[in-house]
């Protein structure tokens, strides 16, 4: 019971911080969005933390005893039985004997567990749609989906947006259907709330066919209005993309709402849906069972990542599953002054910072276990080779006590390689852009080498190697000391004194390697100091 409680009242501090979306964004209070999306992704960890202390004052000399915990999931289990978030309220009781008891890969006893298919909502009836059908036309359609979603603001030019989107649906489906008829449009009742944009989300359809609806609104001192109009599935994951911030959304059934995400995003993964509303611990246990299910029906070794190894994490990937895995090393390069703390502390600061579409989401995870024949003699080397502290290998399992997990990328050094002139340009035009948004967002990358950014399956740019990440703010620009002689300058110290911060533009035509037509493009888009200026 007292689990149980810890979990409602996580739900309900979630769902109130959450629901005040509404509100910053009718009063144009963006620092306070920030504040509260910052603050969210801490309630989690303080209610399990507290719940965690209260158990040990419950339990005393039981708190490890097995017997107890089992009757405790049973007895957890029928109070959850009828409830309309059953999975969640199991993801948050896992957490909490995994806490307290240090579970090593997966007790089937006392944690809720299912590798089989699951099956998501989707009530033809639900009280989480709208339906809209066509009585007049197009126009008047758009013209009742905004008089719904009416906000405690006025719509800048409500007429002019409705015809707009009228025009934009019936062009695209004429060209994808062959007409512009369609039977219905459905939305979800709740806005989509991220930084300074709200979305309608919503669905067109015809018989069994199926496009998503997707309306950002933005608002300016001038009111609201439609910034755009998306109807396609890859337009549609480009807005719930792994590169970018959680959603607010006020709602009491997150599975709904995930259930008719999946109807317009069927290649999106149930995980990262679930990440995209900011249940990314839930989203973490679908990442699991996934990846166990797929290990259950695969036959292929995990192995070591393709790209440029790095100085402080080592990188392997399964060639049949679309993630990387991430453990930091023992040992990092002399180049490196960061210690493994600075490493966890730069992970923990993107996952509270807006990602702006341009860094990847990473999962942290503790003490999974795997067969010891999934994976490739090679890599079982490399990883006691260089990171023994964290993995171990104990008869036919090998033990991993610490790793993340990314969504697999195609690395950039490669990608310009191999994907022919016209993408590699394209791709560093991109980079050159992903530099720029990260700035926007008070990031600086740290490490500016091509190696550690990556090309997602939609063409765009994105970071993810995180060591060296800090705020723009931080970062003290500086120009290069001239040197006294030739000797100072081949020396391999620096003959100046540097500071954690430090960094020196003039450098960047240095070790920022490109052929020739691609570092003439970069050099013609982007503007690279010269002399310290």
């Amino acid at each position: 019971t007292a689990i149980l409680d810890a979990y409602d009242h996580y739900f309900n501090e979630f769902h109130r911080v959450s629901a005040r979306a509404r509100l910053h964004f009718e009063q144009r209070n963006w620092a306070q969005w920030q504040h509260d999306s910052t603050a969210r992704l801490s309630v989690r960890e303080a209610v399990v933390a507290h719940v965690v202390q209260g158990l040990r004052a419950i339990l005393g000399d039981l708190l490890h005893n097995v017997p107890v915990w089992l009757a405790t999931k049973d007895f957890y289990a029928t109070l959850i039985a009828r409830r309309q978030n059953l999975e969640l309220s199991e993801t948050f009781f896992n957490s909490v004997t995994r806490r307290i008891l240090g579970t090593v890969g997966v007790d089937q006893r006392i944690e809720f567990v299912w590798f089989g298919a699951t099956m998501l909502p989707g009530r033809e009836q639900s009280d989480m749609l709208r339906r809209y059908v066509r009585i007049t036309d197009t126009t008047d359609v758009f013209r009742t989906i905004l008089a719904d979603y009416a906000l405690d603001a006025p719509y800048r030019d409500v007429e002019r947006d409705a015809l707009l989107l009228a025009q934009a649906l019936e062009r695209e489906l004429s060209c994808v259907w062959e007409s512009p008829d369609f039977e219905s449009i459905e939305t979800l009742r709740p806005l989509f709330f991220r930084n300074k944009g709200a979305y309608i989300i919503g669905r067109i359809r015809k018989r069994n066919r199926v496009l998503p609806l997707i309306l950002p609104l933005l608002h300016t001192e001038a009111g609201i209005f439609v910034d755009a109009a998306l109807f396609t599935e890859e337009e549609a994951s480009k807005v719930f993309s792994f590169t970018r911030a959680y959603f607010h959304v006020d709602t009491e059934s997150p599975v709904e709402v995930v259930g008719f995400l999946k109807s317009i995003m069927p290649l999106k993964p149930i995980a990262e849906l679930y990440t995209a509303l900011g249940w990314n611990k839930h989203g973490k246990t679908m990442l699991y069972r996934a990846l166990y299910r797929h290990l259950g029906n695969s036959s292929d070794r995990f192995e070591i990542a393709r790209g440029a190894k790095g100085m402080v994490m080592t990188v392997f990937t399964l060639p049949s599953y679309d993630i990387v895995f991430k453990i930091i090393k023992d040992r990092f390069a002399e180049a490196k002054t960061i210690t493994r703390r600075d490493v966890l502390a730069s992970y923990q600061f993107v996952f509270k910072h807006d990602r702006v579409g341009r860094m990847v989401d990473a999962q942290e995870f503790e003490n999974l276990t795997f067969a010891r024949e999934r994976f490739t003699d090679e890599l079982i080397d490399e990883l006691l080779a260089t990171a023994a502290n964290t993995v171990s290998v104990e008869g036919d399992q090998v033990i991993v006590r610490h790793l993340y997990t990314e969504r697999r990328l195609y690395p950039l050094d490669l990608y310009i390689k191999e994907m022919g002139s016209q993408h590699a340009l394209a791709a560093i035009r991109d980079y050159g852009y992903a530099i720029a948004d990260l700035a926007a967002a008070n990031i600086f990358p740290g490490d500016l080498f091509i190696k550690n950014f990556g090309v997602t399956r939609h063409d765009r740019v994105v970071f993810y190697d995180y060591d060296e990440v800090m705020l723009l703010t931080d970062v003290n620009f500086r120009k290069m000391p001239a040197s006294s002689n030739y000797d100072d300058e081949i020396a391999a110290q620096p003959w100046f004194s540097v500071q954690p911060y430090d960094v020196f533009p003039e450098e960047f035509r240095t070790f920022l390697w490109l052929p020739r037509p691609l570092r003439t493009l970069l050099e013609s888009k982007f503007v690279f100091p010269i002399h310290g200026d």
